[in-house]
This record gives C-alpha cells, sequence and structure tokens, in this order.
C-alpha cells in the first residue's frame, strides 16, 4: 500500500489483532475484491532508530511475503510494529497470532459496549 486513505481504510474499518510485538489491522473488503491482497508497515520511531526499524520492516516484509497467500483477496492489511518488536525473536509467530485472530469470523459480541441487563438484577 501506498496511499494514506488505503492505510486510513484498513486501520479505521478493519479487524484488529495484537500481540506483544506488532499489532494487526485487516479490512476484507478492499477497493477491488478481484485484486490481491496489499500490505503496509508502519514502524514508528518509538521502535528505535532508524537502522532498528529498517531491521523490523525487513522482517516483517519477509515474514508477509511467506504468507501472502493466506490472505483474501482484496483484502488491505496493516501491519504496526510495537517497541517490543525491536529485539524480539518472536516476531513470526506473533504476526501468525494476530492475523489468525484478525482472520477468525467475527462473533457479533466483541465485549465492548453496554453490558446486557439480566432481569431482576439492579444496575450497578
Amino acid at each position: 500500500m501506498r496511499h494514506s486513505s488505503e492505510f486510513s481504510a484498513a486501520v479505521r474499518k478493519g479487524r484488529r489483532a495484537g500481540r506483544q510485538t506488532l499489532v494487526i489491522h485487516l479490512n476484507r473488503t478492499g477497493s477491488d475484491p478481484a485484486a490481491p491482497a496489499r500490505v503496509g508497515f508502519v514502524v514508528s520511531k518509538a521502535v528505535g532508530p532508524a537502522v532498528v526499524r529498517n531491521r523490523v520492516k525487513r522482517q516483517l516484509r519477509h515474514i508477509t511475503r511467506e504468507r501472502l497467500a493466506a490472505l483474501p483477496s482484496g483484502a488491505l492489511v496493516v501491519v504496526r510494529a510495537n517497541p517490543a518488536a525491536a529485539g524480539s525473536t518472536t516476531l513470526a509467530t506473533d504476526f501468525d497470532d494476530a492475523l489468525a485472530a484478525a482472520l477468525r469470523p467475527s462473533t457479533g459480541n466483541s465485549g465492548r459496549g453496554r453490558r446486557s441487563q439480566v432481569a431482576g438484577e439492579p444496575r450497578g
């Protein structure tokens, strides 16, 4: 991905799954469902100096390239590296876990929002 609008669409409208070293934002409804999945990376200065950030980006590109076929067609994916990614040896495992969680079908109840009230229980 190269345009900020694509990054925004993936982050705002997509599903999010995070682990200690990274967060994956997945938007299955990309602009062209027949196109291959597109992936973008966000590695902020909090991760470390330029040498470290570039190393993390190279590692993430390598990990993603091997798993590109598992992504849905037309999907927009943003991989955001956390500061813990700088010295991590579990980046690939965290990527696989987060991607599996983002691809998992939604149960409809994300645990957010209003709590349901059981009849007869006082609100608290």
